[in-house]
C-alpha cells in the first residue's frame, strides 16, 4: 500500500474530480449561511443544498470539495470509539443534473484502485447496493473488475432525510483483516456493512434519482426528478486510517502530533496505539475537541452560554476536564494550537492566521472555567448532602443533567466523583432531562425543511430576462416570455396563458421589479395593457434559479405568454426601501468605525417601514456605543455625500478595500455601490441618490439573537422623525406629571423621586419586619400539642415570603415548638413555610415531606431540605384545609 499523508490523500481526492472536469470549491464556513435549519455545517453537501433543490444554478454542474464539518450528537461517545468526532472532513464529488450511475461507479473504482491515484488491493474492497437498485449491481459487475462475490444488498441503503431528494446508495468498505476482526465469523453482522470492525466503511455513493415529495411515506411512490444528481461523501479520517495502518481515526497524522504534544503535559502519561486505555479517551477527547474549537473560531463563533457559542463552551470544557484526568494542572489548551494547527495549515491556511485568536479565546475560556469548576464542585457537594439527608445514595438525573448543562460536567464525571463517595446517579433520568432540552432547541429552530424540493417549471426555465432598476422604475412595453401557472393538482408548470383571478408568476424580458435578495424586500407594483388597463398586481419577485426575476402577481385580467405590457414599480414603498437600504451600509460602517475589531454583517433585512441589521459582538452594545453610531451616521447624512455605484471585476474591488459579505455568493463581476469616500460594499440592491434624502437615522433596539450574534433595528427619514416625536411627546407629559419647567429637568426630578421611594421602602420593610416580630411573638405563645410533637400552625398576614422565614428565625431562636407551619395569602398567590426542629426530625418528621403533603390542597407544591420548606400555591380559599392536614400528618407521625 502507498504511504500517503493525510494532506496527500485529500489533495489526491480533489485533483482526480478536477481532471474529470470537475470545479474544486473551497471549503466553506462551518456557520451555515442563510439555513436556519442547520447549527454547523454537518455534512460536505450541506453547503451544496442550493444547488441540488434547484433553488440556485451551479456555477458548474460537476464540482468536488473538502469540506469541514460538525457534529454533536454522539459527543459522547468521543475517544471511546474508533471513529467519532465532534469535526471531520468530508471529500465528494457532486454532479447536478449532468453525469449519473454509469459515469460515477466506474471513476470511484478508478480512484481507489488505480496505481496513479490511491491504488488499493481490490481483494480488499466489497460494496453495498439497494436491493432494488440493479441498475447499480450491473455496473459494478460490468463496469470493473470487482472480484465476485464483493457485492452485497442492503435494505438500509437508500438515502433519505425527508422532502425533497433522496435515491439508493452504493456504500464501499475496506477489510482491513483478521487482525481488526472484533466478533465470530459466523456472527450474522460479520459482513460488509453490518456493525464489526474489520469491514470499514470509507465511501458513500448516492444516487439522487427521485423526489420525496409532502405526503409520501414510501420510497417506492417517489417520482423521478426532472434532474438527477450524485452526492458522495468519504471521510478524511477514516480513509488515513486505512493508508497509516491507524488502530482508530486517532493513530494517524490528523491526530498523532497534538496527542504527542499533551502527553509532556501529563503527569506522566502515555497514550498507547496498542491497546485501549483509561488515559487514551482523555488523549482522543482532547485531540478531537481542540480541533473542532479551533475551527469554529476561525470562522467566526466564540464561546457563550447558547447556540453555538454553548457547542464551543461544552468542547473546551470537557478538554480542560479530560486534561485534569491526566493529571494536567495548568491551563494547557493554547499550548497545543501550534501543533494542531501543523497538522491542517497546508489546506486551512486560515488556520495560521488566526493563531493568536485561537490561542487567546481557548487561554481566556479556559481560565473562566477553572474558576466555575469550583463552583460545580460546591454543586456536587450540596447534591450529595442532600440525597443522603434523603437516605438515598442516588443523585438525581435533574442533579446531573445541571451539572452538565451549566458547569460542563460530562455525566460521566459526574457518575465518577458520585462512585468516590459510595453513590450512583440516576442515568434514566438524566437522559430524560437531555431529551427534553433537545426536544426545546428543536421546537425552537422551528420546522424547517432540510432540503427543498426540485421544481422542473423553474429549473428548466431559460428564456433570458433583465434586470434594469437600478436606473429605470418603470419600462413601457415589456414582452411576457414565460407563465408559471398551477394545474389542477396545485403543481407549478410552464403555460402559455393564465387565466383572470388565478395565482401565477410571469417572467418579462425586462423589468424594474428588484427581486428579494440580500436582505432587501421585493418590488411591488402595477402590470398593465396598452390602454392602461391594470393586468396584473406584482405582489412578490423571488431570484429564479436561472437568474431570471420571477414575479407572483395577482392576475385581474387574462394573460398570454408574448403579450405586450407597461409595467411599473409602486415609488413610494421603492423610495422607502431604497433609503433603508443605504441606512445599512452606513451603519455597518458606522458599527466597524465605533466597536472596531473583527465586526461584520452576519445578515438584514430593509423593509420599507424600518431596518434590521445583525452583526456579530460578544455581549450587548451598551447605550454610549449605540448613541455614538446612531450620531455618525447622522453625521454622513447631513454632509449630504454622493453615492454611485459600478461594476468591475472582483479583484479590482477588493484592491478598493470594498466590503464584501458572504462572498461566495459574487461572480468574476461586482457591482461595487460607493457612498462617497465613507463606505464601499459589495451590493446588488437599490439606493438613495445621496444621503441628505435620508433626512434623519435613529436606532430603536438592539438585542441578542444568537450565539455571538446582536441585532440592531433602526429607522429613517419620516419613520425615524415620527419615533422621535411620539418620544419626546412622552417626556412631556412626563415633565408636567412631575410639574418641572422643561424636559431637561426630567432626569434630576426622578432621580429625586427615586431615591424617596428607596427611603420609603427601607421604612416600609422595616415596619413590615416589626410587624411580623409582633405576629410572631403572639403566634409562638400558642403552641398546641399534636401527637408527641408541639406544633405552631397559622395563618398570617405578611406582605412577602420574606416575612414568613423571618417569623422562622424568631421561632428557632425561641424554641416556641417542634413544628412550624405558616400560611400565607399574598396577593393572588398562597406561600406555605414549615420549619421542623430536630426532635421532629428524630420522629422522622421531615419539613420537606410535610409541605408536599400540604402544598397541593392549595393547588401547588414545593419541597426543601428536612428543616425547612416552602411551598407556592394559587387557592387561598383552601388555606384552613392546609393547615387541618398539616396536623393531621403531624399527628399520624
Amino acid at each position: 500500500m502507498k504511504e500517503l499523508s493525510s494532506a496527500e490523500i485529500r489533495q489526491m481526492f480533489l485533483d482526480f474530480f478536477a481532471s474529470k472536469d470537475h470545479l474544486v470549491v473551497p471549503a466553506k464556513s462551518l456557520i451555515p449561511e442563510n439555513d436556519p435549519s442547520l447549527l454547523w455545517i454537518n455534512s460536505g453537501v450541506a453547503t451544496l443544498k442550493k444547488y441540488f433543490d434547484g433553488s440556485v444554478v451551479p456555477p458548474k454542474p460537476r464540482l468536488t470539495n473538502a469540506q469541514k464539518a460538525i457534529r454533536t450528537n454522539d459527543i459522547e461517545n468521543v475517544g471511546k470509539t474508533a471513529r467519532h468526532h465532534t469535526l471531520f472532513e468530508m471529500m465528494g464529488n457532486f454532479s447536478i443534473g449532468d453525469y449519473f450511475k454509469e459515469e460515477v461507479i466506474p471513476w470511484a473504482w478508478e480512484l481507489l484502485t488505480s496505481p496513479e491515484w490511491y491504488g488499493l488491493d481490490k481483494e480488499k474492497l466489497y460494496v453495498t447496493v439497494y436491493p432494488k437498485d440493479q441498475e447499480s449491481r450491473k455496473i459494478w459487475e460490468e463496469k470493473t473488475d470487482l472480484p465476485d462475490g464483493h457485492i452485497y444488498e442492503v435494505e438500509d441503503n437508500f438515502w433519505d432525510i425527508g422532502e425533497g431528494p433522496s435515491g439508493p446508495d452504493s456504500e464501499i468498505f475496506y477489510d482491513r483483516g483478521e487482525a481488526f476482526q472484533d466478533i465470530p465469523s459466523d456472527d450474522p453482522e460479520m459482513y460488509p456493512g453490518g456493525e464489526n470492525e474489520r469491514y470499514l466503511e470509507i465511501w458513500n455513493i448516492v444516487f439522487s434519482q427521485f423526489n420525496h415529495l409532502p405526503g409520501l411515506t414510501d420510497n417506492s411512490e417517489y417520482p423521478e426528478l426532472p434532474h438527477k444528481n450524485i452526492d458522495t461523501g468519504m471521510g478524511l479520517e477514516r480513509l488515513v486510517s486505512v493508508f497509516q495502518n491507524g488502530r482508530t481515526n486517532f493513530d494517524t497524522d490528523l491526530f498523532l502530533p497534538i496527542i504527542r504534544a499533551t502527553e509532556p503535559l501529563t503527569d506522566g502519561k502515555v497514550y498507547d496505539t496498542t491497546q485501549d486505555t483509561e488515559d487514551n479517551v482523555s488523549f482522543k477527547v482532547i485531540a478531537d475537541h481542540i480541533r473542532a474549537v479551533a475551527f469554529a473560531i476561525t470562522d467566526g463563533a466564540k464561546p457563550s452560554n447558547e447556540g453555538r457559542g454553548y457547542v464551543i463552551r461544552r468542547l473546551l470544557r470537557r478538554a480542560v476536564l479530560h486534561g485534569q484526568k491526566l493529571g494536567i494542572k495548568e491551563n494547557f489548551l493554547a499550548k497545543l494550537v501550534p501543533a494542531m494547527i501543523g497538522t491542517l495549515d497546508s489546506f486551512y491556511p486560515e488556520l495560521k492566521e488566526k493563531e493568536g485568536l485561537i490561542e487567546s479565546i481557548m487561554t481566556a475560556e479556559e481560565k473562566r472555567f477553572n474558576k466555575t469548576l469550583k463552583a460545580g464542585l460546591s454543586m456536587f457537594d450540596d447534591f450529595v448532602k442532600e440525597a443522603k439527608a434523603k437516605g438515598s445514595t442516588e443523585i438525581s438525573g435533574q442533579d446531573a443533567f445541571k451539572l452538565s448543562d451549566t458547569y460542563g460536567f460530562p455525566v460521566e464525571l459526574t457518575a465518577e466523583q458520585a462512585e468516590e463517595v459510595g453513590m450512583t446517579v440516576d442515568m434514566d433520568g438524566f437522559k430524560q432531562a437531555l431529551q427534553e432540552q433537545k426536544d426545546r432547541a428543536r421546537a425552537a429552530r422551528g420546522d424547517q425543511h432540510a432540503m427543498g424540493v426540485q421544481n422542473a417549471a423553474l429549473t428548466d426555465l431559460k428564456v433570458p430576462s433583465t434586470y434594469v432598476g437600478w436606473s429605470e422604475t418603470s419600462v413601457d412595453g415589456a414582452k411576457i416570455v414565460a407563465i408559471i401557472a398551477h394545474d389542477d393538482s396545485g403543481v407549478a408548470v410552464d403555460s402559455e396563458s393564465a387565466k383572470a383571478g388565478n395565482p401565477a408568476w410571469l417572467v418579462f424580458d425586462k423589468t424594474p421589479f428588484y427581486a428579494e435578495m440580500g436582505g432587501q424586500v421585493a418590488d411591488w407594483g402595477t402590470v398593465k395593457d396598452a390602454s392602461g388597463n391594470i393586468v396584473a398586481e406584482v405582489e412578490d419577485v423571488q431570484a429564479g434559479p436561472n437568474g431570471q426575476n420571477i414575479h407572483e402577481v395577482k392576475l385581474v385580467e387574462d394573460i398570454k405568454v408574448g403579450q405586450t405590457v407597461d409595467l411599473a414599480v409602486d415609488m413610494e414603498r421603492h423610495h422607502a426601501v431604497s433609503l433603508n437600504h443605504t441606512t445599512t451600509h452606513l451603519l455597518d460602517q458606522a458599527l466597524r468605525n465605533v466597536i472596531g475589531g473583527d465586526i461584520h454583517q452576519a445578515g438584514s433585512l430593509v423593509e420599507p417601514e424600518y431596518l434590521r441589521f445583525d452583526f456579530n459582538h460578544e455581549g450587548p452594545v451598551d447605550q454610549a456605543t449605540l448613541n455614538q453610531v446612531q450620531d455618525e451616521v447622522n453625521l454622513q447624512i447631513q454632509k449630504n455625500l454622493p453615492i454611485s455605484w459600478e461594476e468591475m471585476s472582483i479583484e479590482d474591488a477588493k484592491k478598493l478595500g470594498a466590503v464584501a459579505v458572504f462572498d461566495d455568493k459574487y461572480g468574476d463581476t461586482v457591482r461595487i455601490v460607493s457612498i462617497g469616500d465613507y463606505n464601499q460594499e459589495f451590493d446588488g440592491g437599490t439606493h438613495a441618490k445621496s444621503t441628505a434624502e435620508l433626512n434623519l437615522f435613529k436606532i430603536t433596539s438592539e438585542s441578542g439573537v444568537g450565539a455571538g450574534i446582536r441585532r440592531i433595528e433602526a429607522m429613517t427619514s419620516l419613520p425615524a422623525l415620527t419615533d422621535f416625536q411620539a418620544e419626546e411627546q412622552t417626556l412631556q407629559k412626563i415633565a408636567s406629571n412631575l410639574k418641572v419647567p422643561n424636559l431637561l429637568a426630567v432626569s434630576d426630578r426622578v432621580s429625586d423621586l427615586s431615591s424617596e421611594l428607596k427611603d420609603a421602602k427601607s421604612t416600609i420593610e422595616a415596619l413590615q419586619a416589626q410587624l411580623a416580630s409582633y405576629q410572631a411573638q403572639s403566634l409562638l405563645d400558642n403552641a398546641e400539642k399534636v401527637g408527641n410533637l408541639t406544633v405552631v400552625a397559622a395563618q398570617v398576614k405578611v406582605d412577602n415570603a420574606g416575612a414568613l422565614r423571618q417569623m422562622a428565625d424568631a421561632w428557632r431562636d425561641k424554641g416556641a415548638s417542634n413544628v412550624l407551619v405558616l400560611a400565607a395569602a399574598i396577593g393572588e398567590k398562597v406561600n406555605l413555610l414549615v420549619a421542623a426542629d430536630k426532635d421532629a426530625n428524630a420522629a422522622s418528621l421531615k419539613a420537606g415531606d410535610l409541605i408536599k403533603n400540604i402544598a397541593p390542597i392549595v393547588g401547588g407544591g414545593g419541597g426543601g431540605r428536612p428543616d425547612l420548606a416552602q411551598a407556592g400555591g394559587k387557592d387561598a380559599s383552601k388555606i384552613d384545609d392546609a393547615l387541618v392536614a398539616a396536623k393531621k400528618f403531624i399527628e399520624e407521625v
